[in-house]
């Protein structure tokens, strides 16, 4: 049996509202084990973005607890942040500054790794999502899909076992989604990561192994 990568329990997540406290997460539990792809679908606002900041350590739920596998260890996401864990936001979420091999490359440079180790790790995951010829060409020359597979390679860059996109295909058109869906999928399979993924698509939801439903706070199976 597969070793678990992430282990939720009785995640609870309260905001203030004009109205009064809104429970956004209502106690979810989610296991994810090495290799397996999860979805997780839900209506705006449901609080999807919410679940997997929680799960990626970006946040603290109200109650309950996150894990994520750190060698041969369950850690609180927040002690790996970028590490046990890679992120790929709708946003892409760029250094505009920086040009792909450098933001690719700073994300192995906070994790500790020296300068020359940083740029060949980045020159090679550059290489896989098909940019090597882009690589030094800053994110206001690159087109929406482009952005998102540097924001893809940076992600891996620290050989996370746990990936979590939360809309990456958002920004983009029909075309360029399908190419980046397929990518995502493809790098995730071939790695052996587990994935969590937030999409509105019930076509890509589908392609995923296990496949959940975020609604009134509580995910189901879908």
């Amino acid at each position: 049996m597969s070793k678990l990568v992430l282990q939720a329990r009785q995640l609870t997540k309260v905001f203030s509202s004009p109205s009064g406290p809104l429970e956004v997460l209502r106690g979810v539990d989610l296991e994810v084990a090495a290799g397996v792809s999860v979805s997780i679908r839900g209506a705006s606002g449901s609080g999807k973005t919410t679940l997997l900041q929680l799960l990626g350590g970006l946040d603290v739920p109200d109650r309950g607890k996150v894990e994520v596998l750190d060698g041969d260890v369950m850690v609180s996401p927040a002690r790996r942040l970028g590490k046990a864990q890679g992120f790929v936001f709708q946003n892409y979420q760029l250094m505009p500054e920086l040009n792909a091999l450098e933001n690719v490359a700073l994300a192995a440079k906070i994790a500790g790794k020296s300068d020359a180790q940083a740029r060949q790790a980045a020159e090679e995951l550059l290489q896989q999502v098909g940019l090597a010829e882009r690589r030094t060409h800053l994110p206001a020359k690159l087109s929406g899909g482009e952005c998102q597979r540097v924001a893809l390679a940076r992600a891996l860059v620290n050989q996370p076992a746990l990936l979590l996109a939360d809309e990456p295909t958002g920004n983009l058109d029909e075309r360029t989604a399908e190419e980046v869906m397929q990518l995502l999928l493809s790098l995730v399979a071939a790695r052996g990561l587990a994935l969590v993924l937030v999409t509105h698509s019930v076509e890509f939801a589908s392609r995923t192994q296990q496949r959940y439903v975020l609604s009134g706070g509580v995910l189901v199976p879908a």
